[in-house]
């Protein structure tokens, strides 16, 4: 099956820390963050991956290749012009050649069996599947709310602080049936213009008490470089800092 990595964001808010960077070579130690991604695959040998890039999208190629350092097969699709999340995927449709996708967001790790995903994906027949981080706070992210077998009723907002419950891990599975729904030539969102779509509509969440990170904004960034140690031993590099 084919994996696709949305790393096309601008990182306007690491620029301060990144200089013109794309967020994703953003560094962990001595890998770029998006090395950590590829191996989580590689992990659960899904070997063929697309990186879905856009702002210095020839830095992240010029990094990785054709993935043959990693055991993987990589390719690319170039947004002419920033897409959204939507869009991008939406450009990269001919790229992906399997029924169903594992689609991951570039800038987030979360640390979940994305074989137990994939199978729960298929058990529900779903159209689409959402894995779900269990935190302590939601504020930032916005809640997902499901229904007692397991689908995705509604998105909330960003909330108040303190409270806990699921918000979007930031890896999907999707039949290709979801690519249709998304329109072409346009910058696209899927979170806020596909999902909604979704609803009712086989769209299914499944929860993990994983470790999950966002490098989007300074702090959290910051926060993951003076302690990786969870993310290396979720990749198996503990202990290899070095």
């Amino acid at each position: 099956m084919n994996a696709i990595i949305l790393a096309g964001g601008l990182g306007k808010r690491l620029r301060p820390l990144l200089g013109n960077q794309p967020k994703v070579l953003a560094r962990v130690l001595d890998k770029p963050f998006l090395e950590y991604l590829l191996l989580q695959l590689k992990r659960y040998s899904v070997n063929n991956v697309i990186l879905a890039v856009g702002y210095c999208g020839e830095m992240i190629e010029a990094c990785f290749g054709s993935g043959s350092d990693l055991g993987l097969h990589l390719c690319y699709s170039y947004e002419p012009e920033p897409l959204g999340t939507g869009g991008a995927l939406k450009l990269a449709q001919n790229l992906i050649h399997s029924e169903y996708f594992l689609v991951m967001n570039g800038d987030s790790f979360f640390d979940i069996n994305l074989k137990v995903l994939i199978r729960y994906h298929q058990k529900k027949k779903a159209l689409a599947t959402i894995g779900l981080a269990k935190v302590d706070d939601t504020q930032r992210y916005g809640a997902v709310e499901l229904d007692h077998e397991g689908r995705i009723v509604r998105f909330l907002e960003k909330t108040k602080g303190g409270q806990a419950g699921l918000i979007n891990g930031g890896i999907y599975v999707f039949q290709r049936e979801v690519l249709e729904l998304i329109p072409e030539g346009r910058p696209v969102s899927l979170e806020h213009e596909i999902f909604p779509k979704l609803i009712g509509k086989g769209f299914y969440g499944l929860p993990f008490q994983a470790y999950f990170v966002d490098i989007g904004v300074p702090e959290d960034y910051l926060r993951l470089q003076a302690d990786p140690s969870r993310l290396l031993a979720a990749v198996n590099l503990k202990g290899k800092e070095g």
